[in-house]
């Protein structure tokens, strides 16, 4: 079996499959100590198989233990990292650093004024003075990890040279030291340091868990190490993984699943949206293609690494509604996993959509979350009264649906310049969010075909069962003759061999991929080494011949400050292939509410998948 975990900032996501069967979970994401979340999500699928705990059984009939998280990327967008030192021959690298008003903030928060400018220049003994003096200056205004960059690789390997002859290894291992030219092979010199920069702060977050977790998997005696789910599609295990590798890692399974979706229904343009607790990750997949930028950009700033084109807004089931100045917004600000929503009753004072959708009735109090968690209706109730029926001066009921309102309209906001004229768009909604306020968004939008995955809740850990492991090598070759080019592939093929050995496999087992490329007027040489996993399948279309859908029950639920209607709620997974009615209605997923409007049309395709079309739409 293969394991796929997405650490999310509220909730943490468990696949454990193998080829088209698969058991799935979620838990609480534990800030405090992730580990926790990890084995206890491990735990709850041995349950799911076995008919009781038993972790350690799950872990040796496990092939592999794939991980992403989005602790490094909500550590760069809170700010909460170590203090950066830049050591530089060049007094106008700060300058070309803060090329844009987003870049000078960054640099700001991470490196300020901790930069030291040190000339080579001079004897051996002299420049080691120089840099011990400024090292020294650096540490003691606060920086925890520094990064050298100097003008050619023979000036940093200089300063190497230098650092390591003159400080005992055990002060250099307390303020770690990155080589910006060592660490990432660019043909720009501010993406190059950028993207240590970056590493450098993300580093210790990532850092802390990740061996921390392969230590208690050690203790169940688990043969195959913990593989880390880069934002590269790719999954590595962690000490060949760089942190920089690690942001925005999930919605880049969210995108794999997204691809598979697509060709699995043969749809030519797929608009993803991942509803989290916090934000909502927008992605498209353009016929079975992720768009993607060979190098990304991260909060403003290009760094020397492939990203996928995720689009973030801060809008999600923990966005925090509010009233400023007479209006109703949602988010950026979110309330987490702590205290949550304050329907969860932890504490939380702030409303939220998922309080919203409680009271509305869309949501049942006792089967949230399969019934894991008991939501408490009469805290909603407070929150949203005192936050904002009162401010607004009206009553609790029109408070709701305008909170609705404003919310549906703030998701289209998220997607709705991707969408393609007329009916080519399909919408997958997934994240624990998605399919509740999908078709609604849809319709501001445009979009008349919304796709919910049967999978919606844990979709992002179902697209890393998609990955493999991979290794990637970049040469700069230019002006080189036949030779010295024949020279440098052996050297890459050198490296992809030593490296996949580190990884457990022979480079004879694994595909090959070498590409010629230029980019600044340069000619590099790259190869990717992949050693393929097993993929699932996933069983798509729908049946010839449609059956009415058979409902569990009805539900109240208020379309109206003035109106509710009793509404059909169907079970998705007790409903056969084929099965089709109309809205409204309401569709109970594992571990998720879809909310099918007025006008909408259901139908439940082979793979148990929720296909959503807007009929009202499709009439005009």
């Amino acid at each position: 079996m293969l394991i796929n975990i997405d650490n999310g900032g509220t909730l943490t996501d468990i696949v454990v499959g193998s080829g088209s069967e698969f058991t799935f979970t979620k838990t609480l994401t534990t800030p405090v100590d992730l580990s926790q979340c990890l084995f206890g999500a491990m735990t709850k699928a041995s349950v799911q198989l076995y008919g009781k705990a038993d972790l350690a059984q799950l872990l040796h009939s496990t092939a592999h233990i794939r991980y992403s998280s989005t602790q490094g990327t909500n550590a760069l967008v809170q700010r909460k990292g170590p203090l950066i030192g830049l050591i530089t021959d060049d007094p106008a690298l700060a300058g070309a650093l803060r090329s844009s008003a987003a870049a000078t903030s960054l640099f700001d928060d991470l490196v300020g004024a901790r930069v030291a400018v040190v000339s080579p220049d001079g004897t051996d003994d002299e420049l080691a003075q120089r840099l011990v003096s400024e090292i020294n200056r650096l540490t003691t205004s606060g920086a925890e990890r520094l990064v050298v960059s100097a003008l050619s690789s023979e000036r940093e390997h200089l300063y190497k040279r230098a650092m390591l002859k003159n400080f005992p290894r055990h002060l250099l291992g307390s303020v770690p030291i990155l080589f910006s030219r060592e660490f990432a092979s660019d043909t720009s010199r501010t993406r190059q340091i950028w993207s240590g920069i970056l590493n450098s702060f993300l580093h210790p977050t990532v850092e802390r868990f990740l061996y921390s977790a392969e230590h208690r998997l050690r203790a169940y005696k688990v043969k195959n190490p913990l593989l880390i789910y880069r934002n590269d599609g790719a999954s590595s295990r962690v000490a060949k993984s760089v942190a920089l590798k690690t942001y925005s890692s999930g919605p880049r399974g969210g995108l794999e699943g997204t691809r598979a979706i697509a060709e699995a229904y043969d749809l030519a343009s797929v608009l993803m949206i991942d509803v989290g607790g916090t934000t909502t990750d927008v992605g498209v997949v353009t016929n079975s293609t992720i768009s993607v930028d060979r190098r990304g950009s991260i909060k403003g700033v290009d760094i020397s690494y492939e990203l996928s084109n995720v689009h973030s807004t801060g809008v999600g089931g923990s966005s925090v509604i509010a009233v400023h100045d007479g209006e109703i917004t949602v988010g950026p600000d979110s309330v987490g996993a702590a205290p949550g929503p304050a329907c969860f009753g932890f504490g939380g004072t702030q409303a939220t959509i998922t309080d919203v959708n409680l009271l509305l009735g869309v949501l049942d109090p006792a089967t949230y979350l399969d019934g894991e968690l008991a939501l408490d209706a009469e805290r909603s109730r407070a929150v949203i009264t005192r936050a904002i029926a009162e401010p607004l001066g009206v009553s609790l009921e029109e408070a709701l649906i305008a909170m609705e309102e404003t919310y549906a309209q703030k998701l289209a906001l998220s997607f709705a310049r991707f969408v393609e004229p007329g009916d080519r768009t399909t919408l997958a909604a997934f994240g624990g969010g998605g399919p509740m306020s999908a078709c609604a968004a849809a319709r501001i939008a445009g979009v008349r075909q919304v796709l919910v995955p049967r999978l919606a809740a844990v979709f992002s850990a179902y697209g890393i069962s998609f990955s493999d492991i991979a290794q990637s090598y970049e040469s700069d070759v230019t002006g080189l003759d036949a030779d010295a080019v024949e020279a440098a592939r052996q050297a890459m093929r050198t490296d992809a061999a030593r490296n996949m050995f580190q990884e457990g496999h022979d480079l004879d087992d694994c595909e090959l991929e070498w590409t010629n490329l230029r980019e600044d007027g340069r000619e590099i040489l790259a190869l990717k080494a992949t050693l393929v996993l097993p993929h699932p399948s996933i069983d798509a279309g729908r049946p010839a011949e449609p059956s009415p859908a058979v409902a569990a029950g009805t539900r109240q639920v208020r379309s109206g400050a003035a109106r509710i209607d009793p509404v059909s709620v169907y079970l998705l997974d007790e409903q056969v292939p084929g099965a089709s009615a109309t809205g409204p209605a309401i569709v109970e997923g594992p571990f998720f509410t879809a909310r099918v409007p007025d006008g909408w049309q259901l139908v439940v395709s082979t793979a148990g998948d929720l296909l959503l079309t807007d009929l009202v739409a499709a009439a005009e």
